[in-house]
């Protein structure tokens, strides 16, 4: 998950919170969180985590598509916590 940039990783981990959201539903929570994000922003952002194999797309319609995270999106999502703990860990 390196080679992602932090965007990148932000939105594996609001498509992995949510249930096959749509470009849209991605686009407004994230936007929640980090200001305004543009189409232009946004989708070639996801066609690379497709491309890369961390996303899958499909269909909801003829005119709106679903991202979910693939098993490798997943695993990643997994590592990089592991790795985050090893420098970051707090006494709760």
């Amino acid at each position: 998950m390196f080679e992602l940039t932090g965007f990148q990783r932000d939105l594996l981990y609001v498509i992995a919170g949510a249930d096959r959201p749509s470009g849209q539903q991605i686009k407004e929570s994230i936007s929640d969180d980090v200001g305004e994000v543009n189409h232009g922003r946004l989708y070639p952002n996801l066609d690379t985590l497709v491309e890369s194999g961390f996303v899958d797309k499909g269909q909801h319609d003829r005119r709106t598509n679903f991202y979910q995270l693939s098993e490798a999106g997943q695993e990643a999502i997994v590592e990089r916590r592991k790795w985050e703990d090893r420098y970051v860990a707090f006494d709760e």
